[in-house]
C-alpha cells in the first residue's frame, strides 16, 4: 500500500467469509417454431440488415425509436444514430416478436456477439442489500426480465447475480482490500458508495479503466439516463458504470394543512414548479407567511422549515449553478467554492437557516427534524425522495403531504435534481480478458427488458409511497429527466472532506467568509494532487 493512500484508507480488520452459490440458469425452449433470425443486433449509423420472421409470415413490422432505428414494412432496419430501439415484428399468427438494435457511431467498434461464449462464468454484483435468495416475479416486467436473463445467460453461457456480500459500512474498505491482496476466484462487479475513499482508489489504479473495454457503449440511452459515468471520467479514462434511470434526489416537502390554515393554496406551489416561477424568492415568500405565533405567548409554534442541513446546502448550490468542484474541458478537476453562485448559496442557506430553522432544542440530535415534521407544525421539510417511499421514516403521517424540486436560485436558469448513484465497479487486479468478459455479461444484465425500454423502478417504488397525484405525475418524473440531472466531483479527491470542511458548518448566523478561508488552502492542494494523476 502506498504512503499516499494508507493516509486516507482506514484498513479493515472484517474479512468477508460470505459463501456464494449461484443458481443455473433456466433454460430457454429452443425447438420453439416460430422465431426472429435475430433478437437482438448491434449496428453502425447507416448500416442496415434484414430482420426475418422464420415459421410464420410478418404482417407488421414496427421501431420503439425510428430516430435510432428505422424498419421497412419488408423488414428492412436501418441504423440512423446511436442509441438503442426495439424492432417489433407482428407474425400472421397473431404473436409480436422483438429484436434489441444497439447503434453505435460509424468510427467505434461493434461487438459481433453471437458467438461468444463466456465459458460458464459466475459473475457477483456485490452490494449490501440485494437477497441471497431468488425472488418470485410477481408482475409483467419481472417475468419477462427473468424471460430475458435466462436467455442471455443461456446465450452466452455464464450465470449472473446480484448478493448481499458486504454491509455498506464496509462495502468500500472490502473491495480497497480485495484489490490490494490481488483478489480470488470469484468473477466480481463491486457497488460502492461515493466518499474519500473511493478517490483514493481511482488515485491508487485499484478501479479497471472501462474506456479500455469496447464492449461498453457510453453513449448508450442507459448510461446517459444517470451520467454516473462522466462523473467517473477522469481526463480519457472511466471507473465506474450505471445503468437505467437515476434515483431521484433532494426535493422540498409541504404539509399542506399549515399551508392553508397561512392561508395559501397548496396547489398552487405545483403550479409555480410547472410555470417556471418555483424559486429562492417565492420559497421564503411562503415559509415567512407559514411562520408565526398561533397561541399568543410570543413565540414561534409553526416553524416555516425544517430539514437535513447536507441535502439543502449542497441542493442551494447546485440550484444556483455553483459546485464545490467543477471539471474542465480536459477532465481536470476546478476549485469553484468561492464562486459567486457557490457563495450566494451558501450565504442564502445561512440566512434560511437563521430566520426559519433556528428552534431545536439545545439537546437534539442531528435527525431531530423527523421527529419534528411527524408533529404536524412545520411548513417545509427538505430532505430526500425515497424516505416517502415504502419502508421509509416518512411514509406515515397524519396530515397530506406536497412534494417539489428544490427551487432555483437567481443566477439558475432550470430546476436540477443531484444524481448520486451507486457506482459499480471492476477491480483492477483482473487481467484484461477477465474484465472484458465481467463487463460484457453486466453489459447484457443491465439492458432494458424488450417492451420495457422505458421502465423505471423508482417512479413505480413512488406510487407505493405517500406522494399525492401531482408529485407523482410531475415532480419525480422532473427529477429523472436527464436535462435536469447534476453530479458532483468533489468525493473524487482524497483529502476533501465536504461536510467536516464546509457544509456542517452552515447553520444559524454562521460566517460564510470564515468557513471557506479555512478550507481554502487545502482544497487547492487536493485538487492540484488529485489533477497529478489524470492522465
Amino acid at each position: 500500500m502506498s504512503a499516499y493512500l494508507g493516509k486516507v484508507l482506514v484498513a479493515s480488520t472484517l474479512a468477508v467469509t460470505t459463501a456464494v452459490s449461484l443458481s443455473a440458469p433456466v433454460a430457454i425452449d429452443a425447438k420453439a417454431k416460430v422465431k426472429l433470425n435475430k433478437t437482438s443486433y448491434e449496428m453502425k449509423v447507416g448500416d442496415t440488415f434484414k430482420l426475418k420472421l422464420k415459421g410464420a409470415k410478418a404482417v407488421a413490422f414496427g421501431s420503439s425509436d425510428t430516430k435510432i432505428a428505422k424498419v421497412s414494412s419488408k423488414g428492412k432496419v436501418k441504423a440512423k444514430k446511436a442509441g438503442t430501439a426495439t424492432i417489433t415484428v407482428t407474425g400472421d399468427n397473431g404473436k409480436t416478436y422483438t429484436c434489441k438494435i444497439t447503434v453505435v457511431k460509424k468510427n467505434q467498434a461493434v461487438v459481433k456477439d453471437d458467438n461468444i461464449d463466456l465459458g460458464g462464468m459466475n459473475i457477483i454484483i456485490r452490494d449490501w442489500w440485494s437477497p441471497n435468495e431468488e425472488l418470485p416475479t410477481t408482475n409483467d416486467y419481472e417475468y419477462e426480465r427473468k424471460k430475458y436473463l435466462d436467455d442471455i445467460q443461456e446465450k452466452y453461457n455464464f450465470t449472473i447475480r446480484e448478493m448481499c456480500v458486504s454491509d455498506w459500512g464496509t462495502a468500500n474498505t472490502d473491495f480497497i482490500n480485495y484489490v490490494l491482496s490481488g483478489g480470488d476466484d470469484n468473477n466480481y462487479v463491486f457497488a460502492l458508495h461515493t466518499d474519500a475513499s473511493v478517490g483514493s482508489a481511482v488515485a491508487n489504479g485499484l478501479m479497471y479503466d472501462l474506456s479500455k473495454l469496447d464492449c461498453l457503449d457510453f453513449s448508450a440511452e442507459k448510461f446517459a439516463r444517470n451520467k454516473l459515468h462522466e462523473q467517473f471520467t477522469l481526463g480519457n479514462s472511466v471507473y465506474a458504470f450505471f445503468a437505467g434511470y437515476s434515483e431521484p434526489g433532494t426535493g422540498v416537502y409541504f404539509n399542506k394543512q399549515v399551508l392553508k390554515d397561512a392561508g395559501i393554496d397548496p396547489d398552487s406551489i405545483y403550479d409555480l414548479q410547472k410555470n417556471g416561477k418555483w424559486t429562492w424568492d417565492k420559497f421564503e415568500e411562503l415559509m415567512e407567511k407559514c411562520q408565526r405565533d398561533t397561541d399568543g405567548d410570543g413565540k414561534d409554534d409553526i416553524y416555516g422549515l425544517t430539514l437535513n442541513e447536507t441535502y439543502m446546502t449542497n441542493m442551494a448550490v447546485l440550484s444556483n449553478g455553483g459546485s464545490y468542484v467543477s471539471k474542465d474541458k480536459n477532465g481536470k478537476f476546478v476549485y469553484n467554492l468561492e464562486s459567486k453562485e457557490t457563495m450566494e448559496a451558501l450565504k442564502w442557506c445561512v440566512e434560511m437557516y437563521t430566520k426559519y430553522d433556528n428552534h431545536d432544542p439545545e439537546d437534539a440530535g442531528w435527525d431531530y427534524y423527523v421527529e419534528e415534521w411527524k408533529s404536524g407544525n412545520v411548513a417545509f421539510m427538505v430532505d430526500q425522495e425515497y424516505i416517502n417511499t415504502p419502508g421509509n421514516q416518512m411514509q406515515q403521517t397524519d396530515f397530506e403531504v406536497g412534494f417539489v424540486m428544490f427551487p432555483k436560485g437567481p443566477q439558475a436558469k432550470n430546476y436540477v435534481a443531484l444524481w448520486n448513484n451507486n457506482p459499480y465497479v471492476i477491480p483492477a487486479c483482473y487481467d484484461a480478458d477477465r474484465a472484458w468478459k465481467i463487463a460484457f455479461a453486466w453489459n447484457k444484465y443491465t439492458e432494458p427488458v424488450p417492451g420495457y425500454e422505458d421502465y423505471n423502478k423508482y417512479l413505480e417504488m413512488a406510487a407505493k409511497g405517500n406522494f399525492d397525484k401531482r408529485a407523482l405525475s410531475e415532480t419525480i418524473p422532473m427529477m429523472e429527466d436527464t436535462s435536469r440531472g447534476v453530479v458532483t466531483y468533489q468525493d473524487l479527491i482524497p483529502q476533501i472532506d465536504l461536510g467536516a470542511d464546509v457544509v456542517w458548518n452552515i447553520t444559524p448566523d454562521a460566517d460564510v467568509y470564515d468557513i471557506v478561508e479555512s478550507a481554502r488552502k487545502n482544497w487547492k492542494e487536493a485538487i492540484k494532487e488529485a489533477n497529478s494523476y489524470i492522465k
